[in-house]
Formats: structure tokens, sequence, C-alpha cells
């Protein structure tokens, strides 16, 4: 089928799914959802309490290599042995959705309630540092507001995180890690589900999900200027489901990565604003995406829009040539990590919607050989410690 006749069946499937919700903001909820206050109505699996190391210290340094999740699902980030499951977990705050890891050994994570940090080595919270930004009463599941997407600058002076505000334009916030403290502000689209940094720290880019766009903020002035990211138009508004997701930086140019359906790369020039669009292959709805040094690109397929057309989920890995490879998962998966020798990504079941599982699927990058993983409590962001 080409691009026109997908285009053309997901319209006749957006069009039937915005008339009867219209008020949804960006993918639609799974089963349990309620879109009017952005809470799941399914009861949160219960945590682990006993797996649990806050407040005090782990009893042996956390090991290279450990990976940590953002328990979507609890307040609390998991650190898992890849090779063996969790070790325990740290009390965050509610709905932990991404995270960042500095050199210096502590994880920057979005949740709810504000921006934690937790020292990865001895297993402790640090700080919880409130949003400037009004966001409403704390809930959880897909909808709610507060920390989304984050990320450092490249000297871990500054960590960035996006804040959705239900119902509105979000913010992008600038924290002095040394302080702890916001010192600035700065309006940007609906949703911002990732944010990433230049390769030199000159420039933000907060991935608006519901806004179609990207907002482009200098270090230096803190200006913003939108870029429209679309490659299948904004037609649906609202209610959606061609929205960008995820983005990265290319290290060889610094061009962003934009995945979109597993047909089409939005790689954007984030100086001109100009949109280049690259073919993909794995025809599936796609989230979360990381780039390793050498250029290749990982992106998660979390499943189809149309199950009558579209494939199942998937891991893409794609060379900087442009030659991909699709490997199957088995159920929705949300975002991807990729071990320091590029021979392992950890693909998490967190999932933003209904499907969602707790724990990680393993993936031989090499041979594509899958393996399901306990981690976490409907895991999110992950990294590789």
């Amino acid at each position: 089928m080409t691009h026109a006749s997908r285009t053309t069946a997901r319209a006749r499937v957006l069009a039937g799914a915005a008339a009867v919700a219209a008020v949804l903001v960006g993918c639609a909820p799974g089963p349990g959802a309620d879109a009017r206050t952005g809470t799941d109505t399914a009861p949160a699996p219960a945590p682990a309490s006993s797996s649990r190391t806050s407040p005090g210290t782990a009893p042996t340094p956390t090991p290279d290599g450990t990976l940590l999740v953002a328990d979507f699902g609890s307040d609390t980030v998991t650190f898992v042995d890849p090779k063996r499951g969790p070790l325990g977990s740290v009390e965050v705050g509610t709905a932990p959705y991404g995270l960042a890891v500095g050199a210096d050994g502590r994880a920057w994570v979005s949740t709810a309630e504000g921006v934690a940090v937790v020292d990865t080595r001895t297993r402790v919270r640090l700080a919880l540092i409130p949003y400037e930004t009004d966001t409403g009463p704390v809930t959880t599941g897909e909808y709610r507001g507060g920390g989304m997407g984050i990320a450092l600058s490249p000297d871990g002076r500054r960590a960035y995180v996006g804040v959705n505000v239900p119902g509105g334009n979000g913010t992008l916030e600038v924290i002095d890690t040394a302080s702890r403290e916001v010192t600035d502000t700065i309006p940007v689209g609906r949703r911002p589900f990732d944010v990433d940094v230049a390769r030199d720290g000159s420039e933000m880019y907060a991935t608006n999900h519901d806004s179609f766009d990207v907002t482009v903020v200098r270090a230096d002035t803190l200006d913003p200027r939108r870029i429209e990211v679309a490659p299948y138009g904004t037609e649906g508004g609202l209610g959606s489901w061609l929205k960008p997701h995820y983005t990265v930086v290319r290290p060889s140019d610094g061009r962003l990565l934009l995945p979109f359906e597993g047909e089409r790369l939005a790689v954007v020039d984030p100086r001109t604003g100009r949109t280049e669009i690259a073919p993909m292959t794995a025809n599936t709805h796609q989230h979360g995406a990381t780039v390793t040094p050498d250029g290749t690109l990982f992106v998660v397929g979390t499943g189809p829009i149309d199950p009558s057309e579209d494939e199942g989920p998937s891991l893409t890995v794609r060379a900087p040539d442009g030659t991909e490879r699709v490997y199957p998962l088995e159920g929705p998966h949300e975002d991807v990590a990729v071990s320091e020798d590029g021979r392992t990504a950890y693909v998490t079941g967190g999932f933003t919607r209904d499907g969602w599982w707790d724990g990680i699927t393993v993936v031989d990058v090499r041979s594509g050989e899958a393996q399901r993983l306990a981690a976490g409590e409907r895991p999110l962001g992950v990294a590789v410690l």
C-alpha cells in the first residue's frame, strides 16, 4: 500500500475517532483513562514496597550498567540489573515520566509534583524541586500535568524539563543544578513529550505532541522559536494520532530526527526550520527514540493505528546510511536506551496508554533476539547508568 493510501485510510479512522472524542488531547486514551481529568480510572498496580531503599542508602554501590527506569504507574524509580531484574526502588514523586543522568551520577526525574534529584550510587532521593508552572491538581495517567521530557546541558549545570499544563500550552523550566532552583520558565507548545539539547549546549528542543511542533530555545537568550513538524499535516487537530512524540539530535550535523508511523522520518534543520522526509519501513505507530554516538537510530513502535493495515509493536534499528532492521516486540512499549557497546537495547513496557506491562524487553541488536524482564511499575523513561 502506498503512503498516500495509508494516509487516506488513517484519515478515515481519525475522522471517526474525532467524532466520538473530539475533546481528547493527542493520542486517544485507552479504556480506564479519563480524558477530562487525565487520571487513570483503573487502579494502578500496588507498589512493591519491600524493594524500596529510600530513605537510606543502597547496601552496595550501584554497579555500572545498571538500568534506571521511571515508574509511571507508581511514585518511584527502579534500579534494574539487566540480567536478573530489580535491585530496589526509590520514592521520587507521583507518576514519574522521564529522567536524565549526569556524569556525577545524579538522576533528574520529571514527576507530576516536581523534579526529583536522585543519587544513583547510593540510591537516595536528595531533593524534590517544585515547578514554577501551575499545573493544577497532582494526578496520574496519560494526561496528567507536570513534568514530561527532561534533559541536562552538556556541562551538567542546567536541567531542562518540559511541563505539561492540561488543556493548554506547556512550559520549559530551567533548573540550576547547583542551587536546585527553577531560574527561568519559557512558553512552549502543548504536552512537551520530549526535551533534547544540542551537542554544544547552545539550544534546547521541546517536542510538543499536541501542537505538532518543536520549540527551539536558545540557551543564552532563552528566546523560543516554533517549528511545525507535521509530515501528515494537522488535519484532525487535537484528535489526530499523527503527531510528533520523541526527537533525537543527529550526532553528525545536529539535525533533529522525528519518526512518524514507521513510514516517515522528519529530518529538521533547527537553524532554518526546513524539514526533509526520509522513508521508514516498520509501518507502526512510533514513540520513543534514541541515537548512539555513531548515528544509529533506535525507534520504538507501539503498535497499529489501524490493525487491518498496520504492523504490530517493534523496535527499528536504523543505520546512518538509512538501512533498517525491524524487530517485532510482544505488546506495546514506550521508550528505549542502549548499552554503552551498542549491542543491547532496553525497551520499556510502561507505555503511556492502555496495554502497558511492568517490565523491559532486552533486545540483542545483532540477532534481534528478545527477552522480557520484570522491571518497575509501568516503566517509561529509561537510562543505562
